[in-house]
């Protein structure tokens, strides 16, 4: 499984630390920047990068992280077939999957715990989308795009 990842410079060692659990656990990553965390950058760059990635199904999820994960989880859902939810708790990056279908996962580094971080990521990875009266929600989601 091929996994995009992409920060701005305020997301970028929760990436490094993302990116390495991932490469541990086997699966194949997608680095599309920030390529540093020391020069500031814009996250709808890199939001969009990821999320352009998910959707052309060059990946087949993405994970996306900013300082609160707001601005890039949005920057991402602007891009049409994407679904990224913020996990902002357990529940949440379990139900994005099996509620929702989510493609993307969206952290913030100045709001998160690294080990939470890691712990929803593999959460998120290895739920299935649950199918049943949520396919009916998803479809009338990609109505709207």
């Amino acid at each position: 499984m091929k996994i995009a990842i992409g920060s701005d410079h305020a997301g970028y060692k929760l990436k490094q630390a993302i990116k390495k659990h991932l490469l541990q656990k086997g699966y194949e990553v997608l680095d599309v920047g920030t390529d540093d965390g020391t020069t500031s950058v814009d996250y709808p760059i890199y939001g969009e990068k990821a999320a352009r990635a998910v959707a052309s199904k060059e990946a087949d999820f993405g994970v996306v992280v900013c300082g609160s994960a707001i601005g890039i989880s949005i920057a991402a859902n602007k891009v049409k077939g994407i679904r990224c939810g913020i996990a902002y708790n357990d529940e949440v990056a379990s139900l994005m999957r099996e509620h929702n279908d989510a493609n993307m996962i969206a952290f913030g580094e100045r709001e998160m715990d690294e080990n939470d971080v890691l712990r929803r990521l593999d959460l998120f990875l290895t739920t299935p989308f649950a199918g049943g009266r949520h396919l009916r929600r998803v479809e009338e989601l990609d109505q709207i795009e």
